[in-house]
């Protein structure tokens, strides 16, 4: 098993490595290697049960000929730099490993292999999961540089020159392979749905697959949740407001601060003053980006008091620093490893506008 930092657990009989996420390093690429010997010498009556869930991209690095860890932390750096969503940057990242993108089922050498993947991918597809070490398929070379190239993406030179000399795959084993999804952020979405409506207050579910840049996709939740205070459409308060997905960042600061904390930055902007409204965005790792927090809460009150404790929260929000903002109020949600990723979680509470 392999996990990030502060997220391993006692077993009695399962090992458990831990590397770092969201950029790889040397931990990591030693717990690739282990994976790949222990599957390699197995045959047709064995079988390979593969437990996977969001950060494998990462926590698996495993350079093929020509490349180095130091190449693959540059690309991992400049693909969370870039904004793409996730299944671009995995679909990129399975050309630049030996692991991913179905590779450590070949090595399997005929083993019957068992997946049971937590999806943190908008769509669930479950090669698009830690970029599918165990799920066959991966695109082409020329896919793949039309992709970087349509999203004018900086990725490192020594990348691009691998990516133009690499031979086209030939034809990859056929592994035998069956595949589940045992957990997913739609399955989160009706869990707080079915919560909420035992409460007396009305779920509307928006999407489980919502992808953009963070503060965009924010003002977008901010009209909705205006329309249904003040026009009661589609549902009267009390409703809450659910959606999931994998929102984005695209970097042009360096301050401190996830995609979660962002989205929760904006709303709070776009609705300021407003009383009838408390929000809640987080990823359900535990780990929003690469800080220590989920996420965060926001209501009416908090883009003032975030002013009020000396700091401007549009400028925050326009230095990639909404982090340092919503600490300064205490608006961080703080939970530590939850042992699942199914991605963004947002709930957020309308009630009755009084007056």
């Amino acid at each position: 098993m392999v996990t990030r930092y502060g997220y391993g657990a006692p077993c009695h009989t399962i090992r458990v490595m831990e590397a770092a996420h969201p950029v790889p390093d040397a931990a990591g690429l030693a717990a690739a290697q282990a994976l790949k010997s222990a599957v390699s010498g197995l045959g047709p009556d064995d079988l390979v049960i593969a437990l996977i869930c969001g950060g494998g991209s990462s926590l698996l690095p495993d350079p093929p000929e020509g490349l180095t860890l130091t190449d693959l932390q540059e690309l991992n750096a400049a693909l969370l730099e870039s904004g793409a969503p996730i299944s671009v940057m995995n679909a990129i990242r399975k050309r630049f490993s030996g692991i991913n993108g179905g590779r450590l089922a070949e090595l399997a050498g005929g083993a019957r292999i068992c997946n049971l993947i937590v999806s943190d991918v908008p769509g669930d597809d479950p090669g698009a999961v830690a970029s599918g070490p165990t799920v066959p398929g991966r695109p082409a070379a020329a896919e793949v540089a039309a992709l970087i190239e349509a999203r004018g993406l900086a990725l490192p030179q020594a990348c691009m020159d691998h990516l133009r000399q690499q031979p086209e795959d030939g034809a990859a084993p056929h592994p035998d392979v069956t595949t589940r999804i045992i957990a997913s952020a739609a399955q989160s979405l009706e869990a707080a749905a079915c919560r909420a409506s035992a409460e007396g207050v009305t779920p509307w579910v928006l999407s489980d697959r919502i992808e953009g840049e963070a503060r965009e996709v924010a003002l977008v939740h901010a009209a909705l949740a205006r329309q249904a205070a003040t026009a009661g459409t589609p549902y009267p308060a009390p409703v809450v407001l659910l959606s999931g997905g994998e929102t984005t960042v695209t970097l042009r600061h360096r301050g401190k601060g996830g995609r979660n904390s962002a989205f929760q930055l904006s709303l709070a902007l776009a609705l300021e003053g407003e009383p009838w409204f408390h929000a809640l965005a987080a990823d359900t790792d535990g780990i929003d980006g690469s800080e220590d927090n989920a996420g965060a809460w926001v209501d009416g009150t908090t883009a003032a008091r975030i002013r009020a404790a000396g700091l401007d929260p549009l400028q925050s929000l326009q230095r990639d620093d909404s982090y340092s903002a919503l600490k300064a109020v205490n608006g961080l949600f703080m939970t530590g490893p939850t042992g699942t990723n199914v991605n963004d979680f947002r709930a957020i509470l309308i009630g009755t506008p009084r007056g």
